[in-house]
């Protein structure tokens, strides 16, 4: 599971055409639907920190867990500006560890793709399931096939911006469901019209629905819903992003 180095830097200027506090609504509307209105939640994945901080606005106590520390840096900085009481740990979601049980884990813009084995997988749920409270939510989301074979299999994505340009170029290997995103980063060096090429290779593993039911039923999770992302609807054969909702059944 590679973590983000250099692309943290410029990660969120290329997130911004992200509507994250849509995001957000619907993250809260979620666990408010399955009563998680207050309490400790986990984010699991955090990356910079932007949808922790948007919980922590919305009055959860926030604990967050990446394991790239360059991403956690960033996080780290919001954090002392906004002034929320949010715990940063630099840990691998594969064997992540807590003081404590949680009310909630929600785990955003596919993070779980990022784990590409099935019994890692398996693992990170048992992991959550070890750390939620009695009937604790466990809320995610994941990229589908649909998305990876249809629309970022193959394709090449590229932004020109003053501080910052990247090329990312994704290849599908669909006998594998494997996605490989190769980036190549160009940035403006401080004080300088110079800018420094570097280059980072990531993969994301391509899971279908049932696949995804089958290893939270084995975790000892219990299967609560699937959304077509960002609506209350089932999903479909064309769903690009689909969110999960399961529950800690007693261990």
């Amino acid at each position: 599971m590679e973590a983000y180095t250099n692309f943290a830097a410029v990660y969120d200027t290329f997130m911004d055409n992200i509507p994250y506090e849509e995001w957000g609504d619907y993250l809260k509307e979620l666990l408010k639907k399955n009563q998680v209105e207050e309490g400790l939640v986990l984010d699991l994945g955090c990356g910079t920190g932007t949808m922790t901080e948007i919980l922590a606005e919305a009055g959860y106590d926030m604990i967050g867990v990446d394991n790239s520390e360059d991403m956690l840096e960033i996080a780290m900085e919001k954090k002392e500006k906004s002034g929320h009481d949010i715990l940063y740990l630099l840990q691998d979601m594969r064997e992540f560890e807590l003081y404590g049980t949680v009310k909630a884990v929600v785990s955003i813009c596919d993070s779980v793709n990022y784990i590409t084995e099935e019994e890692e997988l398996l693992e990170v749920f048992r992991l959550v399931n070890n750390y939620l409270d009695p009937k604790g939510i466990f809320i995610f989301d994941f990229n589908t096939e649909y998305k990876y074979r249809e629309i970022l299999g193959d394709s090449t994505i590229a932004e020109n911006r003053e501080e910052c340009s990247f090329i990312w170029e994704n290849y599908y290997y669909e006998e594998e469901r494997i996605n490989e995103y190769e980036l190549s980063l160009f940035i403006r060096e401080e004080d300088s019209d110079l800018y420094r090429k570097y280059e980072e290779t990531h993969f994301q593993k391509a899971y279908d629905l049932p696949v995804i039911q089958r290893l939270i039923e084995e975790s000892g999770l219990e299967y609560i819903a699937a959304y077509d992302a960002f609506s209350h609807n089932a999903p479909t054969e064309e769903s690009e992003r689909i969110y999960i909702i399961a529950r800690e059944r007693g261990k």
